[in-house]
């Protein structure tokens, strides 16, 4: 009796230690985000799922040209949603759009991202404050990306993590 009670408690602890860490991995480390829109196209598609690494900004800095899982701080339809983005606007930069052309800091920015010139209004320019990012969707449609030209920049508490790799489908399978 006190081995099976033994044998019990042991897988117990064991389930109750593994839970823990995956917990721990979840939440400091990593963890899965599903693209949910068409404003990522041609980068990302609806449904792919993608590696969001959380550690690397607790130990580093965003930086420009990263894919990024965000709260979506313009707080719609009054729940937390998460949206995926490119930051292409660091703190200090001066960004501006204009004839369907990102500049920063009044050069004209090489977008091989993108698909298409950005439709819709010119934009700026604007002077990214410290603590900040300009982001925005690779779908450079008119009305396709919620980003930065309509809820400006994000400071930086709001970013998750840098979007690492497409992990499904399999045949979408790679690196960002």
């Amino acid at each position: 009796m006190k081995t099976l009670r033994r044998e019990l408690m042991d897988w117990l602890k064991t389930i109750l230690l593994s839970l823990g860490l995956v917990l721990l991995l979840h939440y400091f480390v990593f963890n899965l985000s599903t693209v949910d829109g068409r404003s990522m196209e041609p980068t990302l598609a609806q449904d792919e799922w993608l590696f969001v690494n959380k550690i690397g900004y607790l130990l580093g800095s965003p930086g420009r040209g990263d894919v990024i899982v965000l709260k979506d701080p313009s707080g719609s339809e009054g729940k937390l949603r998460y949206l995926v983005k490119r930051i292409v606007g660091m703190p200090g930069d001066r960004v501006e759009i204009a004839g369907q052309q990102l500049y920063i800091n009044g050069e004209l920015v090489d977008e091989p991202y993108t698909d298409s010139p950005i439709e819709g209004m010119n934009y700026g320019p604007e002077v990214i404050q410290q603590g900040h990012f300009f982001v925005m969707g690779d779908n450079r449609r008119e009305r396709a990306s919620l980003d930065s030209r309509t809820f400006h920049a994000v400071p930086r508490e709001l970013i998750i993590g840098r979007a690492e790799a497409i992990v499904w489908p399999i045949p979408q399978l790679r690196l960002l």
